[in-house]
């Protein structure tokens, strides 16, 4: 990928981050939309622009009212950048935050339950200390 393709999507990811956070008219665009990534195609044509939202129940509405902005937002977006051809927007939902998330939450269910039933675990690495004895 050359410097110009990845400026290019630099600047476009802000300024579409920009654009969403000044808000937009659409009523179904609400929560916490947080823009992750932006990949632009090798020509330059299109731009996949992945949102995650928050809460997790409004993200197919939410989805649905930017794919339903995208050219609004392209057009507010190519006010902030300077480039040739603004390439046309497309939202997908990024699930890679949710999945993380859940995997975060089961990690510290399962560490309580250790707590819970006594069993130690070694605070550098997190792991049971079937022998709390020999550590000492």
């Amino acid at each position: 990928m050359s410097r110009r393709h990845e400026h290019l999507e630099s600047s476009l990811l802000r300024a579409v981050q920009q654009v969403i956070a000044r808000g937009l008219a659409d009523p179904r665009i609400s929560g916490l939309i947080s823009l992750t990534e932006v990949t632009v195609s090798p020509d330059g044509a299109e731009a996949r622009c992945r949102v995650s939202v928050m809460p997790h129940d409004r993200e197919r509405l939410t989805l649905a009212g930017l794919q339903h902005s995208a050219e609004h937002i392209r057009r507010r977006a190519s006010d902030l950048i300077e480039v040739r051809r603004m390439p046309r927007l497309e939202f997908v939902l990024d699930e890679s935050l949710k999945k993380q998330a859940e995997t975060l939450e089961a990690l510290s269910k399962v560490r309580a339950e250790r707590e819970a039933s006594g069993l130690e675990t070694d605070p550098t690495t997190g792991t049971p200390n079937d022998h709390p004895e020999s550590s000492r």
